[in-house]
């Protein structure tokens, strides 16, 4: 586990993002699952979410023994990194140990899946972190939304409200997914990945794309 500062005597905080999209009107849609994660992992430890900062609600305070940066981006989604490069530089963060939570239409509801590196999949969000984090090494943590049939328009399905039965899943996605950052913080992200990491369809043309990059 890392100490509460580095060997330079700086305080060590780990930036621990949400993505999703700012407005009452995308709070229980798909695409906003990073922030219900961010919402459930702030519960559990007694954080506020509400200090505006960098473009983002941020909240700092411990889970698993160590100093976290909890934020939500209030940027909308396809220019989240312009929020997430403000606080890596406020707080000194290292973009390698920031934890990304964001949704995922190529894993089936109620699949989570945590990463080290990768490219954003088609996902905006995390284009734009990558983009302004100049590196694609950060773990990430997805939670599956993907349509159980052929849908048209993906970026209608992702904002549209989440009906009773996907929000039913969603909380258990949430509460799985603070599970995992709880074991990242605590044992690291290998053994969060051993834990949580489920073979989906899609995986074997997904590992074949990870290892090309």
């Amino acid at each position: 586990m890392r100490q509460a500062a580095d060997s330079g005597g700086r305080e060590f905080m780990r930036l621990i993002v949400g993505l999703g999209n700012a407005g009452s009107e995308y709070e229980w849609t798909p695409h906003n699952l990073g922030f219900l994660s961010i919402d459930g992992l702030a519960g559990r430890a007694g954080i506020r979410i509400s200090r505006p900062e960098a473009k983002a609600y941020v909240g700092r305070g411990q889970i698993a023994g160590q100093d976290v940066i909890l934020a939500k981006p209030q940027t909308m989604m396809n220019l989240s990194g312009v929020s997430v490069r403000g606080l890596l530089d406020r707080y000194g963060c290292d973009a390698a140990e920031m934890i990304v939570l964001s949704d995922d239409v190529a894993l089936p509801w109620g699949m989570i899946r945590i990463r080290e590196r990768g490219s954003a999949g088609g996902h905006n969000g995390l284009k734009s972190v990558i983009q302004s984090a100049a590196t694609d090494e950060f773990i990430r943590l997805r939670l599956g939304v993907q349509p159980d049939h052929p849908i048209g328009d993906l970026a209608d399905y992702v904002l549209r409200t989440m009906g009773r039965g996907e929000r039913q899943v969603a909380a258990q996605m949430v509460a799985e997914a603070s599970d995992a950052v709880e074991l990242i913080l605590a044992e690291g992200v290998g053994k969060a990945m051993s834990r949580f990491n489920r073979r989906a369809p899609s995986d074997q043309q997904e590992d074949s794309e990870a290892d090309s990059e």
